[in-house]
C-alpha cells in the first residue's frame, strides 16, 4: 500500500515556495520521497529555502508571470538536469479593497499571479510530460474558488479561474497520461493571511464560521499533495480537493 503514495526517483517543482503553503509542501514530497525543486524571483530567499530543507533540494529561479522567462527556464532545466515528474503551481498573491474602488493595476496584477502563472508554467512543462506519456500537475486553488468575502472580489475571480482550467487541463492533457488537479485549502495561516491571523475578531469569526474550529496549519496540506502527486490519484483527474476543515460544507 505505501508504495501507491511513494514518491521516490520523481522530480517535482513547485512554485512559489521560498516560504509558507509552497515550502510546506516541497518539505512533505521530500520526505515521501521526491527531489524537490524550488522557485521563486528572489535567489537569496531561494537559498534559505534550500538550506532549510537540507541536502538535495534544487533551485530555478524565474518570475511566473513572465511566459517566454518560465519557457526559457523549463526548457532549459529539463534539457540539463532532467524531466519534471511533478508540477506545483503555488505561487499567487492578494490584494484587499472594496471592489468599487479596487485599483485597475491591482486587478491585472492578480491576474497575471495567480492565473497567467498557472498557464505559463503548466504549458511550459506540459510539454515535456505530454512526451514521456505521463505527469502531474497540481494547481493551488482556493476556499475563493467556491466562496467569495468582501474586498477580495478580484482574487476570487483569479481561484475560479484556477478551478476551470485545472478541467481545462484535464481535459486536454489526460490522453496524454497526465493527472491535472487541484488543492483548495481554507484559511491557513500563512504570511499571504497574516494581517487576517493579527486580527482577533477575524479569527473568532472563522472558528465559528469552520466545523473544525481553527485556522489550517500548512502541513495538513502535505497529504493531499502527497495523494495527488502519487500513483494513488492515477484516475483522479479535474479535480478539486478542498482541504478547509469543512467550510465549504456548512453555512
Amino acid at each position: 500500500m505505501n508504495k501507491l503514495f511513494d514518491l521516490t526517483g520523481r522530480r517535482a517543482l513547485i512554485t512559489g515556495s521560498s516560504q509558507g503553503i509552497g515550502l510546506a509542501l516541497a518539505a512533505g514530497l521530500q520526505q515521501a520521497g521526491a527531489e524537490v525543486v524550488l522557485n521563486g524571483r528572489s535567489v537569496e530567499k531561494l537559498e534559505s529555502a534550500a538550506r532549510s530543507l537540507g541536502a538535495g533540494a534544487r533551485m530555478l529561479a524565474f518570475d511566473v508571470t513572465d511566459h517566454a522567462a518560465v519557457k526559457e527556464a523549463v526548457n532549459r532545466f529539463e534539457g540539463e538536469i532532467g524531466p519534471i515528474d511533478i508540477l506545483i503551481n503555488n505561487a499567487g498573491m492578494q490584494h484587499r479593497a472594496p471592489l468599487e474602488d479596487f485599483p485597475a493595476e491591482a486587478f491585472e496584477r492578480l491576474m497575471a499571479a495567480n492565473v497567467s502563472s498557472v498557464f505559463n508554467v503548466g504549458q511550459a512543462v506540459a510539454r515535456h510530460m505530454i512526451g514521456r506519456g505521463r505527469g502531474k500537475i497540481i494547481n493551488i486553488a482556493s476556499v475563493q474558488t467556491a466562496l467569495a468575502r468582501p474586498t477580495i472580489a478580484p482574487y476570487t475571480a483569479t481561484k475560479g479561474a484556477v478551478g476551470n482550467l485545472t478541467k481545462g487541463m484535464a481535459t486536454d492533457w489526460a490522453r496524454h497520461g497526465l493527472q491535472c488537479n487541484a488543492i483548495a485549502p481554507g484559511y491557513f495561516e500563512t504570511p499571504l493571511n497574516a494581517a487576517l491571523v493579527a486580527d482577533p475578531e477575524f479569527t473568532a469569526w472563522l472558528s465559528k464560521r469552520t466545523p473544525a474550529g481553527r485556522w489550517g496549519k500548512v502541513e495538513e496540506l502535505v497529504g493531499a499533495s502527497i495523494f495527488l502527486a502519487s500513483d494513488a490519484s492515477s484516475f483522479v483527474n479535474g479535480h478539486i480537493l478542498y482541504v478547509d476543515g469543512g467550510i465549504t460544507a456548512s453555512l
